[in-house]
């Protein structure tokens, strides 16, 4: 009986709802802006500061160091959090609540990087040096071939290096070759060993994440003409990151590698003898914490935290607005229904009935405005990731002057096509037509007249679109 009355309750507000379109319009835009805006900065807040790496059980990693400098220190830090590779050596020793430790750098270089007999210039990429248990500390395995070892991290290793997976993708276009192919990073030649797995951007929560990965030994080699870090016990540019063994307990393990740290200082820092009177003056305030690494190095939760918290307040202000405003709204609607409400309890309605009746007609809107703010979301990023993919594949199946021309027009039409699509035709036929219609106008921008040409970069273009669409959703 009470799934029959929720039912009629259903389909008695609709019925209220297409009575007065104006209204129910207005509420569920409200509530649209309110819920897509705050979802968007929530979704945002959830990427930088809540979700944890994409790694094996991150439960268990674990920091040496909370500091937040970067990104070459040559003194005292207080609150530590790089260090010089002797020192990592050092505290990496006093560990043993640990599996195993990894360094790596603290800042991003770029580096050129050439393929060879493939591109004749070189291109910059993003590095950072790692040590060879980087990837094992981290539980991370490859996407093709495998990634660095112990025996990769040492002096006389051969040269290799490690790609992301978004590079792979993005500039050499998922290239199977590329594994076990030479490249030719600051005129010295490595050998790509293998691609990271998809989604894997390093330890560290950043805008610009790595392209490349390589061993901490061989930045010696490539550092040579400005001088290398790496034996340097003064200057501190790595961080360390820990994988706790099973049942063991990091309670006590910053006092101890704090004890380490403060003798280090003193007897084998290496510091100017000018410098040791500061150092023994500010030694009581030098610290080692060990906190939970789990959400990786939050660089980006401390830059943009605060702003991001902000943000998150005014658009749940703004959420507020539109909630009181559709309570506005219905309250002026209950004014206006008084005489129907008054037939209905005189004809035998209970007012239990009547709030129901309310309550039902509030929660089928709620639920209206989150579906169209979730959709506005939805199509702001579907539309936006269409024009960025479409134009990357295009400019890169045929670069020259024209992919200016390419960019502009194709964004303006598919952002008129898109808005003014009907709906009735399905997403899977709009987007065939608009891809056809994108490769027509590539066609003409290059000056490809002929019919039959024009066909034939259609085709390609669609064949290429799907062949990543299906890729992306398999994957998913």
């Amino acid at each position: 009986m009470r799934m029959r009355d929720l039912i009629g309750n259903i389909r008695y507000a609709l019925r209220q709802f297409r009575s007065a379109p104006v209204f129910t319009a207005a509420a569920v835009l409200t509530l649209a802006l309110g819920i897509g805006g705050t979802t968007a900065i929530f979704t945002l807040i959830d990427a930088v500061m809540l979700r944890s790496l994409p790694v094996a059980d991150p439960g268990r990693l674990y920091r040496v160091g909370d500091g937040d400098d970067c990104c070459v220190e040559g003194g005292p830090q207080d609150r530590w959090g790089m260090f010089s590779f002797p020192l990592y050596e050092r505290l990496k020793a006093e560990a043993p609540e640990f599996e195993d430790v990894a360094a790596f750098q603290t800042g991003r270089g770029q580096l050129s990087v050439r393929r060879e007999e493939v591109e004749s210039a070189a291109r910059p990429l993003r590095s950072e040096y790692v040590t060879g248990n980087y990837f094992a500390v981290l539980g991370i395995g490859s996407f093709g071939g495998r990634v660095f070892t112990a025996n990769d991290d040492r002096p006389a290793a051969p040269p290799v290096a490690v790609l992301s997976h978004r590079t792979w993708q993005g500039i050499y276009g998922g290239d199977a070759t590329v594994v076990g192919a030479t490249f030719v990073i600051e005129g010295h030649p490595f050998t790509v060993i293998g691609v990271a797995p998809p989604g894997f951007f390093g330890e560290t929560v950043r805008s610009d994440p790595p392209d490349i990965w390589i061993p901490l030994q061989q930045e010696p080699m490539i550092a040579a003409g400005s001088g290398s870090l790496l034996r340097q016990s003064v200057s501190a540019w790595l961080r360390m990151i820990g994988r706790a063994r099973p049942g063991a307990t990091i309670t006590g393990m910053g006092p101890r590698l704090t004890g380490v740290l403060r003798q280090w200082m003193v007897n084998d820092s290496g510091y100017p003898s000018n410098w040791m009177a500061d150092v023994q003056r500010l030694l009581p305030k030098q610290v080692i914490n060990v906190v939970p690494a789990g959400a990786g190095v939050a660089e980006m939760k401390e830059e943009y935290g605060r702003s991001l918290q902000i943000l998150l307040s005014v658009c749940g202000l703004v959420l507020l607005i539109a909630c009181a405003n559709v309570a506005n709204l219905l309250l002026a609607r209950g004014v206006a229904r008084r005489g129907q409400i008054a037939v209905r309890m005189a004809v035998g309605a209970t007012r239990s009935e009547i709030v129901k009746q309310a309550l039902t007609e509030s929660v089928l809107l709620a639920i209206g405005g989150a579906i169209a703010g979730l959709w506005w979301r939805w199509l702001r990023r579907g539309c936006c990731w269409h024009l960025r993919f479409t134009a990357r594949i295009f400019c890169r199946s045929a670069p020259g002057p024209h992919c200016w021309f390419w960019r502009s027009r194709l964004r303006w039409r598919w952002l008129r096509e898109l808005f003014l699509a009907r709906h009735r035709r399905g997403l899977r036929r709009e987007r065939i037509r608009l891809t056809l219609c994108a490769g027509r106008d590539a066609a003409r921008a290059i000056g490809l007249r002929s019919r039959a040409r024009r066909y034939c970069w259609c085709r390609r273009l669609f064949r290429l679109y799907w062949w990543r669409a299906r890729r992306c959703w398999g994957a998913a």
